[in-house]
């Protein structure tokens, strides 16, 4: 095709989420100002966010630069949002050995789907009916197969490539990059706005868009179970560095920490009510060494933030919200390291001073002199001014019961 050339490959390989939105969107304006032959974007995901799926198709359909979507290596799968992308895309492959479908909108928590009687049926009904209804206006427009793409939401059926092709909701089969690159040369494309184009691959040299380091810190720390475990890390190491004064790597370790779990936090969807219980939960340990609710607090705070991870994540979709084993294997061993903790600061508030003036309350001594309103005392092998309420015969056991002045104030031991 005269004036394009090249061919940009993006590789897409986890959950579709804002960070994954914002990376396709900018390779797509990328694509757009190098004016390529067309954008291939290799695809294997379990699903992730609506909203981002929703900005990445958005994008596709947009652009002036056709995309083709190849569901590849072997053994990978385009899933729930990954199956929308794919039937949104100009031109959409599988490779042998791949599957993609299971898109039907879930209601669960941590994984364990929920009903919610009438009424959650009625919203149930509610989101298919859009899913089905911004599925049908992509696969229309594609000249896809309605009728069995639907059934990929409606019955949350899965496809295998070959049944897939079968069903003309992609365009064909492709071993490998070169068996792609081959098929679709001289293929004709029609994009959304309508213009028509036909590819040319032969002679063509691949330009990889890869994430910047700014992206690929992004994408990691906006994990829900990394930035979770970040979070509970800086709440556990702020609080050693407070009790502890003085020890510094832990309070600016447990800060970073803190920052990078808001960070991540700030690209998620996150229910303020999950927050909330996990704050609730926080509260529910302190209260438990403190006032000794003989379990009854600590295990509610175990249950709190057990069912604030399970909804902290605004998404049904598993693949990007945080599961049960996930959120038991953060809560039963943050809970242990936060009682620990608390028990060995109210331990250490409760000991006898053992230094300076305080220090000498309870000491036992000896009257190195008569002591009456004044006198002298040997006590830890020093002598000290002393004076007592009632008259000290010398000689006699002494014990320091307070310390004023540089004087100290003694009553005799009678035993």
């Amino acid at each position: 095709m005269p004036g394009f050339g090249k061919i940009a490959r993006v590789s897409l390989d986890g959950a579709i989420d804002p960070v994954t939105a914002g990376f396709v969107m900018r390779c797509i304006d990328q694509a757009e100002r190098d004016k390529v032959q067309f954008i291939l974007i290799e695809l294997q995901t379990p699903g992730g966010f609506g909203s981002s799926m929703e900005e990445i198709i958005g994008r596709m359909l947009s652009s002036n630069t056709p995309t083709v979507v190849y569901v590849a290596p072997s053994g990978a799968k385009a899933a729930s949002a990954g199956f929308f992308i794919l039937m949104a895309a100009d031109v959409a492959v599988m490779a042998p050995g791949t599957n993609t479908g299971a898109a039907h909108p879930l209601m669960a928590i941590g994984g364990i789907p929920i009903s919610g009687g009438e009424a959650g049926k009625t919203l149930e009904e509610k989101i298919t009916s859009d899913a089905t209804a911004y599925l049908r206006s992509i696969t229309s427009k594609r000249q896809r197969n309605v009728e069995e793409a639907e059934k990929g939401v409606v019955e949350s059926k899965s496809f295998t490539e070959v049944e897939a092709l079968e069903s003309r909701l992609i365009d064909f089969i492709a071993e490998n990059e070169a068996e792609l690159l081959e098929k679709l040369e001289g293929y004709p494309v029609r994009l959304f706005s309508g213009e028509e184009r036909v590819l040319e691959t032969r002679g063509q040299e691949f330009v990889d868009y890869r994430m910047t380091w700014r992206e690929e810190i992004l994408a990691v720390i906006s994990q829900p179970n990394l930035a979770l475990l970040l979070g509970l890390a800086g709440v556990v190491l702020l609080y050693f560095e407070f009790s502890n004064p003085g020890f510094i790597v832990p309070g600016v370790i447990g800060a970073i920490c803190l920052l990078l779990s808001i960070l991540g936090f700030s690209f998620l969807p996150v229910n303020y009510v999950g927050a909330l219980l996990i704050l609730l939960a926080i509260g529910l340990f302190v209260a438990e060494v403190k006032v000794g609710g003989f379990g009854v607090l600590g295990i509610g705070g175990i249950v709190s933030m057990i069912f604030g991870m399970l909804i902290l994540i605004d998404s049904p979709d598993p693949a990007v919200r945080i599961g049960v084993y996930s959120a038991l294997a953060l809560t039963l061993p943050f809970a242990a390291i936060l009682i620990i903790l608390m028990i060995a600061l109210l331990r250490s508030l409760r000991q006898k001073v053992a230094t300076g003036n305080q220090g000498m309350v309870g000491l036992v001594g000896l009257a190195d002199s008569e002591i009456g309103r004044k006198g002298r005392v040997k006590v830890r092998g020093e002598y000290w001014s002393a004076r007592s309420s009632s008259p000290i015969a010398e000689g006699k056991p002494v014990r320091v019961v307070a310390v004023e002045d540089l004087a100290l104030e003694v009553e005799e031991v009678k035993e």
